[in-house]
């Protein structure tokens, strides 16, 4: 702990004032150090209380080797935050703001009343309490030529300075709430490489829809479906259909590994399957049934329940032909190739892959460039679905930032 009594009170500086700030201005404050947090938006938390609309998913249940997986290429680097600080630390660290959660049906955690507001008050008094500085409205442009920070504000710009500084500016997914990734070309300036950032968590778009398809079914949910890359386990769930192309949940969970095959491949096709709890073989068998003086599309509904939109999507996806051959069709039913061609914008996604790479920080999540600056959360190189281990991951980066420069202050 610092010695506050054997010489002045050590000083940081916070960049950022989302999860992964937050906690490491905590763990700081707690240890007598002097916090001054500073953000570009006119409140902090923007991007945190955005993520609590329609219910604050703050972490996830499952076990730890299923969670640890889910951060694919970083999963090494996210275990040892993780080590640390994992979902039950988070909950209990949530109780003791006063905060119940509960573990819904698929085993996320949700805050008792499901707001991300009231977590995030408590928490802000709690910091207050400590002693933490936030100033709001303080836009991070860099450093000076003598290294103190320089910062936008109302009345001009202003240099400040600190024994150690942490960088938690986010990705680069929607930039309204403040993460928009400007902070980039301030660090390739000191030579640190990054990562390139792109979508995750995304929707995807296709060559083009019909009109038809456009006009009627934009915006209509496809339900109990599931979707797989070639060679790829399904994974069963729902997803929309956008004037564009495809977005939600399901969807999300696969963005990763769509969007690199995309990125090798120039696109990307996904198997559809539309009746995934009948097998090939019943889904033929309903097919071969006479059909006598019925349509196809009245076949399709009344032995396989098919309709609405994904009778309009067979329509629009399968060969026109196979809709004579039974045995085409129920392939296409089981398999429908599903062709994506890119990822919608960056700012619309619900996080950023791409960013400062693990491999230019030391294991206190510090510069090796830059002794003295630390970095975590979102702008570091990593990505994760959604289902509560983005928001895991951002606060043990936060609190192992914190502690980082806690180890950094004292040795120094």
């Amino acid at each position: 702990m610092t010695d506050s009594t054997a010489r002045p009170l050590a000083s940081a500086a916070i960049i950022g004032g989302g999860p992964a700030g937050l906690m490491a201005a905590e763990v700081l404050a707690r240890a007598g150090v002097r916090v001054e947090l500073y953000d570009a938006m006119p409140s902090v938390g923007r991007k945190f209380l955005l993520a609590g609309v329609g219910g604050m998913n703050i972490t996830h249940s499952e076990a730890k080797n299923a969670f640890l997986g889910r951060y694919g290429a970083r999963q090494q680097e996210i275990a040892r935050l993780l080590a640390e600080f994992d979902a039950d630390a988070l909950r209990a660290w949530i109780h003791g703001l006063g905060i119940d959660t509960f573990v819904g049906t698929s085993g996320r955690v949700f805050p008792s009343d499901m707001k991300a507001a009231p977590l995030l008050r408590a928490w802000l008094k709690r910091l207050r309490e400590l002693g933490v500085q936030i100033h709001t409205r303080h836009r991070w442009l860099g450093w000076t030529e003598q290294g103190a920070l320089r910062l936008a504000t109302p009345a001009g710009e202003i240099a400040a300075t600190a024994d150690a500084t942490l960088l938690a500016l986010g990705g680069a997914s929607w930039a309204r709430l403040g993460s928009d990734g400007a902070w980039l070309p301030q660090l390739e300036a000191r030579g640190i490489p990054i990562a390139p950032l792109q979508p995750s968590n995304c929707g995807f778009e296709v060559a083009g829809w019909s009109q038809y398809l456009i006009d009627k079914f934009a915006g209509a949910p496809l339900k109990n479906v599931t979707l797989a890359l070639d060679g790829q386990a399904p994974r069963q769930g729902e997803f929309v259909l956008t004037a564009g192309g495809v977005e939600g949940s399901l969807v999300y969970a696969l963005s990763a590994a769509i969007r690199e095959q995309i990125n090798q491949q120039g696109s990307a096709i996904l198997l559809l399957d539309l009746l995934p709890q009948r097998s090939l073989d019943q889904v033929q068998a309903a097919l071969a049934k006479p059909r006598g003086s019925h349509s196809m599309a009245k076949h399709l509904h009344r032995q396989l329940g098919i309709d609405g939109v994904k009778a309009a999507l067979l329509r629009e996806l399968a060969p026109a032909d196979c809709f004579d051959e039974p045995a085409r069709l129920a392939a296409a039913l089981k398999a429908l190739p599903l062709p994506l061609v890119r990822p919608r914008p960056l700012d619309e996604a619900i996080s950023t892959a791409g960013g400062v790479p693990f491999e230019q920080l030391d294991e206190r999540l510090m510069l090796a460039a830059l002794p003295g600056v630390f970095c975590a959360g979102e702008m570091l190189d990593w990505e994760a679905p959604t289902g509560g281990y983005l928001l895991t991951a951002c606060f043990a980066s936060g609190r192992a930032a914190g502690l980082g420069m806690l180890d950094w202050l004292q040795n120094r």
